[in-house]
């Protein structure tokens, strides 16, 4: 018997796109998912003929006739796919897939923004926190079996988050999530989007992206959680990094390309930043000998923040609702707009 799935957030249902009329016995071809999940795929939308495939090049073989694609994605799908309606990738980000034909087409394209939130959110805060608390340090300690005093005297006592300011860019389902944790700390929170973000109790104010070197001097901490686009490359650049408060901390978590590395080394360097950590890095893999890799303030992991023991479950639910909607016509959740990219 297949375990069962968690209930799908009633966030998601704010986030629909109008495809048409129900899908008459549609082809729907489904990458890398169990006999098991295929069989709960199929008691949702029994008139789908559902394709079963593990590869990208097993998609490629049946994609010709499908009406809908599921999980996997590269150029070749989109162009042999003609009769694609849409498409569900399984990440949030969707760059890497923003390609001509997909952009100017009618294909719909979903994506698991919102469910990643909570799994990532927690992660900023794990990067974050053993900064301010001086954890990195105490580990070094714990190595040499040595209980230091040090950490009393007031230059070296840890940090606490309460009163502090934090600056969240990219207030999307990620970012909402960080917010939220951040005030349960105590923080002032401010939000940067270009969209009109409804008024959010955990949340003094959000402004529009043009605003953001207003607020940046003001943050104790910067969180990076916009997807990558045009508008966003380099957000946090040079003059960004340049005027942050001396002491604070950046914490990225969306893509590596948000943020200007070397403007972020120059920062560390300089010791404007108490501290940084990242999950995402422009390159990456961050190469050995990067010069990232040499601070001892620099919290560092490998683009683990959208796993967790949950993430699988929620995803399900998606592709499920999604497969159902498909079928019956009804509003497609988690639609991406394919010209803004997020």
């Amino acid at each position: 018997m297949a375990k069962p799935r968690l209930a799908l957030s009633t966030a998601v249902l704010l986030v629909a796109s109008v495809l048409g009329a129900a899908q008459s016995d549609p082809k729907v071809v489904v990458a890398r998912l169990s006999p098991e999940e295929i069989a709960e795929l199929q008691a949702v939308a029994p008139e789908a003929e559902l394709v079963s495939v593990q590869s990208a090049q097993e998609a490629l073989d049946a994609i010709a006739d499908a009406d809908a694609l599921l999980g996997v994605l590269n150029q070749d799908l989109v162009r042999a796919g003609k009769q694609l309606k849409w498409i569900q990738v399984y990440s949030a980000g969707v760059d890497p897939y923003r390609y001509p034909e997909l952009i100017n087409s009618g294909i719909v394209l979903t994506n698991f923004k919102i469910f990643q939130g909570p799994n990532i959110a927690d992660h900023a805060f794990a990067l974050l926190l053993p900064l301010t608390r001086r954890i990195t340090e105490t580990l070094r300690d714990q190595e040499r079996e040595e209980w230091s005093r040090r950490y009393r005297r007031p230059e070296d006592r840890p940090i606490e988050l309460h009163g502090k300011t934090a600056l969240v860019i990219g207030m999307g389902g990620i970012g909402a999530q960080i917010a939220q944790r951040a005030h349960a700390f105590g923080m002032r929170v401010i939000g940067i989007d270009p969209k009109d973000i409804p008024m959010m109790f955990f949340v003094e104010a959000t402004y529009h992206p043009d605003q953001l070197d207003k607020w940046i001097p003001e943050a104790d901490v910067v969180f990076m959680a916009a997807p990558h686009t045009a508008e966003s490359e380099r957000m946090m650049g040079a003059d960004q990094f340049g005027s942050m408060k001396r002491g604070s901390y950046f914490i990225g978590v969306s893509r590596g390309k948000t943020y200007d590395m070397d403007a972020l080394v120059k920062a560390l360097d300089e010791r404007r930043l108490a501290g940084a950590g990242v999950d995402v890095t422009d390159p990456e893999p961050l190469p050995k000998g990067h010069p990232l890799w040499k601070f001892d303030n620099v919290l560092i992991t490998p683009h683990i923040a959208g796993q967790s023991d949950n993430i699988l479950d929620r995803r399900f639910v998606l592709i499920k609702e999604n497969l159902r909607r498909f079928t019956t016509g009804a509003p497609l959740l988690n639609v991406v707009d394919k010209q803004k990219g997020y």
